[in-house]
C-alpha cells in the first residue's frame, strides 16, 4: 500500500487507499450501527414484535449498505480535499 500523499508533493491518495484506513472504517462502523439499527426497526420491527421470521439477509443489508455509503463518501471527500491542497487527508 502506498503511503498517503503529502499535499503539494506528488499525487493524492486513491479512494481505495482511504477507504481501507482504520479511521475511515471506524467512523463508517459507527454510522452503520446507528443507521442500520434504525432501518431494521423500521423495516423489520413489526415482524419481530409479532414473532414472525425475519430474513437474515435483509437484516445484514441494513447494516452493510450504510457502511458502504458512509465509507465511500468520507473517502471521496478526503481525496478531494487532498487534491485541493488541504492539510488533512
Amino acid at each position: 500500500m502506498n503511503p498517503p500523499a503529502v499535499p503539494g508533493q506528488g499525487t493524492s491518495p486513491s479512494i481505495w487507499q482511504v477507504v481501507r484506513t482504520r479511521e475511515n472504517a471506524w467512523a463508517a462502523l459507527k454510522v452503520s450501527a446507528v443507521v442500520g439499527t434504525v432501518l431494521n426497526l423500521l423495516n423489520n420491527g413489526p415482524a419481530w414484535w409479532q414473532g414472525d421470521a425475519v430474513s437474515l439477509w435483509r437484516v445484514l443489508l441494513n447494516y452493510v449498505v450504510p457502511y458502504c455509503v458512509s465509507s465511500y463518501s468520507a473517502a471521496r471527500n478526503q481525496v478531494e480535499a487532498a487534491r485541493r491542497g488541504a492539510t488533512r487527508v
